[in-house]
């Protein structure tokens, strides 16, 4: 006997599917397996089945065609298909869980997809399917793409592979979280990504800053950003918010003493760091970039950009601590300088 992957659009009406595996049965072929995926078309049903040696590919179409499917496919299976799909992607799971940029393989692992690419543009209106061609969104920012020579994507299969995506992303989200930074004086600050509910704790951050510090971070002016616009910072549709929090006074609470913030754009990010004066000179901006570089990079990005007042000397010392060649245009008073960044080879 040997295993073979058989799918086909059939009628969604009563009894269609029962002739078609009637007809299969005639054959000899036990059905291991089967999923159903709804689609504009009709139901495309996809089968695991042991067949005779001595039927071929050939005598399988045939018999699905005698059985009233159509748009047929079929192919050779290995032992491993013999696990159901909720096992297939509870494994996938688990294995994003301990690798979070294992996405790529993982799509490829979900879907049988011959190539998987990611680009940092996003998706936007493209995603979906045509054909042997996905277009997923990447929660982190991006998109992947999918091709197959066969069969065609289903809605299911798309379903499944964005659903796949997002636990990637909470899963590297979470990776992030509560990191603790031990700076060279002793001092000890907790890292973690920016949520909605730190709206507040940011508000406080920018009183405590003094006006020349904000006005470095800003570059426009010293005043206090609306909470409308911080609150879109803490969450950006495309990048990474980090915040850095140290224990208040006397029992006061934790307290955020510091902000770093990548906004993505196309292949290059953004960032710009706020640190709270009585943190600054200790390490902490230092410690945060270097976070947003690795972020930046594992994202896929290709350049990691800055704008700089010339005069903002702890920024700069940041920037060459980081060991990397570091392009400058000036214009006026304000520095743009972008830092390569060595992003992974794509997947395919």
């Amino acid at each position: 006997m040997t295993l073979w992957r058989i799918r086909a659009t059939v009628d969604d009406r009563p009894g269609y599917l029962s002739v078609l595996t009637a007809s299969l049965a005639l054959r000899g072929v036990n059905i291991l397996a089967v999923q159903v995926h709804t689609t504009e078309r009709g139901a495309v049903d996809d089968f695991l089945v042991d067949a005779p040696d001595a039927l071929d590919e050939a005598d399988l179409v045939a018999a699905v065609e005698r059985g009233r499917g159509r748009d047929c496919w079929v192919a050779r299976s290995e032992a491993r298909g013999l696990a159901d799909q909720p096992t297939r992607v509870l494994g996938l799971a688990n294995r994003l869980v301990r690798d979070p940029d294992a996405a790529g393989e993982a799509l490829r692992a979900l879907l049988g997809a011959d190539t998987v690419t990611w680009r940092p543009a996003s998706a936007g209106a493209g995603a979906g399917i045509t054909g042997t061609t996905m277009l997923l969104a990447d929660p982190g920012g991006g998109a992947f793409t999918l091709r197959r020579a066969a069969p065609d994507f289903t809605p299911a299969e798309y379903a499944r592979a964005q659903a796949l995506l997002e636990l990637s992303a909470t899963v590297a989200r979470r990776a992030a979280e509560q990191v603790t930074l031990v700076l060279p004086d002793g001092a000890e600050a907790a890292v973690r990504p920016a949520g909605a509910d730190d709206l507040p704790g940011v508000v406080e951050l920018h009183r405590r800053c003094s006006a020349r510090s904000r006005h470095r971070r800003y570059l426009g002016g010293a005043a206090l950003p609306s909470p409308t616009r911080l609150r879109r910072m803490l969450e950006p549709a495309r990048g990474l918010t980090l915040l850095a929090t140290a224990g208040g006074d006397a029992g006061s609470g934790e307290s955020v003493v510091a902000m770093a913030n990548l906004l993505a754009e196309g292949d290059e990010a953004e960032a710009a760091l706020l640190v709270r004066d009585d943190w600054q000179r200790r390490g902490l901006g230092s410690a945060l970039l270097r976070r947003l570089v690795r972020y930046a990079e594992h994202a896929g990005y290709g350049a990691l950009v800055l704008h700089v007042q010339a005069e903002n000397a702890p920024m700069l010392r940041a920037l060459r601590r980081l060991g990397r060649p570091t392009p400058v245009e000036r214009d006026g008073a304000l520095l743009t300088l972008t830092v390569p960044l060595t992003t992974a080879a794509p997947v395919h």
